[in-house]
């Protein structure tokens, strides 16, 4: 069911995409496609990306086709504006987002939105669109997208569904950034795998966040030969995610995504009790800035005790627009090689809750290994 990348009017390949969800995330992701364009075609490096060319793509022939959301503030706006309209506040990566013929439309509502989010000053703005939802799988059609990408906000279950059946209905792939379990979830992926589809999920990975470095100092002290006791991380943000988080019935898949991504890295149990991730609280005035604090307990050499601890400061969104945008390249290889399914180790990379948890070490060589000569998908 998938289409020819190439594009019609100049021959070259393109990767259409189209994006549900139009926050912070997707606005770095817009910007970062700009600030990479002009990195010289013959640069052997560009930091913040696996490759600067993928399977034969770059950044800048990732091209946003359609765009959907239900804020309207961000609905009926050419996709330029929509992505620093409030309540975005992401730093900027880029001066400006190449002027888009695309308009933002309408998606559906489902439970896209947490009843609290309005009563806070900080997204007091913040009002539905009165516009009639679109048919999702009408415009993946008609825009000849090839990837869907789904930044919708955690809790959102019902919505991310309707954008993955909408996928299958079209042949499109869909690659889910929230911790909203499709592509891990077996039933799901067969789905995609009978349709033809490849896909990949779920919950994106930044490039290095507090799930990357938890995961990568645990092993560390599994590897090491100590026995880790207890460990908890706690984040803190003042962009929407950490608004919408605090309605904390949206908030199960989220805590089982995160626990799950460091306990993989652990060849016991814990323990329950002994382990705690996930969001802590909303601090208005950090904006996109996430600030990740980190311990673990263990005991060495004769069970004597060693601790550690961490304090990370990222730029939320920018530190998964570089991931995101492997990904969706190496999906539009895998279409391109008529591959189907879940990508396992491109999900292990750069997800938190893949179809099957790998190393990192072990899901990075995978993928050079699919790069250069069709290895493991």
């Amino acid at each position: 069911m998938t289409r020819d990348s190439t594009d019609q009017a100049g021959g070259e390949r393109r990767v259409r995409v189209a994006i549900a969800g139009l926050g912070n995330c997707a606005s770095s992701l817009l910007q970062g496609i700009d600030h990479y364009r002009h990195v010289p075609a013959e640069a052997q490096e560009a930091w913040g990306l696996m490759h600067l060319e993928m399977g034969g793509y770059r950044p800048a022939d990732v091209e946003v086709v359609a765009a959907f959301d239900i804020d309207c503030r961000k609905v009926g706006h050419p996709l330029h504006e929509a992505a620093f309209a409030e309540p975005n506040c992401t730093k900027a990566i880029s001066d400006s987002i190449s002027k888009s013929e695309v308009v933002v439309q309408m998606g559906p509502v489902h439970d896209g939105v947490a009843e609290h989010m309005a009563d806070y000053p900080a997204d007091k703005s913040f009002r539905v669109a009165d516009d009639k939802p679109v048919d999702v799988a009408r415009v993946l059609e008609e825009t000849q997208a090839d990837v869907l990408v789904s930044y919708l906000p955690v809790g959102s279950s019902k919505a991310v569904q309707a954008y993955a059946e909408a996928c299958l209905a079209t042949g499109v792939s869909f690659i889910n950034c929230v911790p909203v379990f499709i592509v891990s979830d077996p039933q799901w992926g067969e789905r995609f795998r009978a349709a033809g589809i490849p896909c990949a999920g779920d919950d994106i990975k930044s490039q290095v966040g507090a799930t990357i470095l938890h995961r990568i100092i645990s092993r560390l002290f599994v590897d090491r030969g100590v026995k880790l006791d207890r460990s908890y991380q706690l984040n803190t943000g003042g962009n929407t995610d950490f608004l919408n988080m605090l309605a904390r019935e949206r908030l199960a898949s989220k805590k089982i995504s995160k626990t799950e991504a460091v306990t993989s890295q652990i060849p016991y149990d814990i323990g329950a009790d002994n382990i705690h991730i996930g969001p802590s609280d909303y601090v208005p005035w950090q904006k996109d800035n996430k600030l990740c604090f980190l311990r673990i307990e263990g005991k060495g050499f004769g069970g004597a005790p060693i601790e550690l601890e961490a304090r990370l400061s990222v730029q939320d969104s920018p530190n998964s627009a570089g991931i995101v945008i492997d990904v969706i390249r190496y999906v539009q290889v895998a279409r391109d090689r008529g591959l189907a399914g879940p990508m396992l180790p491109i999900s292990a990379y750069t997800m938190k809750h893949p179809p099957v948890q790998m190393p990192d070490v072990e899901a990075a060589r995978r993928i050079e290994e699919f790069l250069a000569n069709g290895g493991a998908r």
